[in-house]
């Protein structure tokens, strides 16, 4: 495959991916949504789903790689690394594009939702708590856009991004080596379900992003957009969800080669 399209193809599938992704947290979150408070069940089918919908349009240009990690951890298990920049370059172009698209398809929600007085109130009472000027943290919508802690504590945040992004990663190496997946194309099903049971099951504690693009691009959109009391885009975590899944893949690209090549 060409550059040209490796770019193209990462760069439409990762802002489909994000589009779909951003736009179910969009729908859970903001209080006018008629899917309001459906749920962490929802978030995490609804990102399934948008991974199994990126992955099948990218896949005949790019391979449907769609994360940084993913590229790292092909690129350590083969040795290739002559295009790492281009599937990187699209996407974070990619992820920028589907952040600035849900946040179109959700425009007069978020304006509502962060002009209701309940969420201004408690955002101004949270402020009250910090300091901005030093501790800017997360506003009330930078869930819809980027990940976020539970509970801050920079080792464990970070293993746990390591450990997801692993197990994904893992399973993507590893599925070509399953006769006939390739082929039929069940393999991107899988892939979006294991999306699904990740977050299910390693969720909670920061929100699993297991794609640097993922969480920076959208983190970005956040940073510039022109939303009313959107309160910070918590700068001082975003490198956890950017290095951990980079160290996962990478482990993962490590593991393969030593068990399976």
């Amino acid at each position: 495959m060409s550059s040209s399209d490796i770019f193209i193809g990462e760069t439409i599938g990762t802002a489909i991916l994000i589009l779909l992704g951003a736009g179910v947290v969009a729908a859970v979150i903001l209080k006018r949504s008629k899917a309001f408070n459906a749920g962490w069940v929802a978030i995490t089918f609804g990102w399934g789903f948008a991974v199994l919908t990126g992955a099948y349009i990218a896949a005949p240009l790019s391979g449907a790689h769609l994360n940084p990690a993913v590229t790292v951890g092909v690129a350590v298990s083969s040795g290739e690394w002559g295009n790492v920049p281009v599937y990187f370059a699209g996407q974070l172009l990619g992820a920028m594009i589907g952040a600035t698209l849900a946040w179109l398809a959700y425009y007069g929600h978020f304006k509502a939702h962060l002009t209701d007085p309940e969420i201004v109130k408690a955002e101004e009472e949270h402020a009250g708590l910090v300091d901005r000027k030093t501790e800017p943290g997360a506003g009330p919508v930078l869930g819809v856009f980027s990940t976020g802690p539970e509970i801050r504590n920079t080792a464990q945040n970070l293993a746990t991004e390591i450990i997801g992004t692993t197990v994904l990663v893992l399973l993507i190496l590893t599925l070509g080596l399953t006769k006939g997946l390739g082929v039929s194309g069940t393999g991107v099903l899988i892939v979006a379900l294991v999306v699904v049971g990740i977050g299910l099951s390693l969720g909670g504690p920061t929100g699993y992003a297991i794609n640097p693009a993922r969480d920076l691009g959208p983190r970005i959109v956040h940073a510039l957009l022109p939303l009313p009391n959107k309160g910070g885009s918590d700068w001082s975590y975003a490198w956890i969800p950017v290095v951990g899944p980079l160290i996962g893949g990478a482990l993962a690209g490590g593991i393969y080669q030593l068990a399976f090549v």
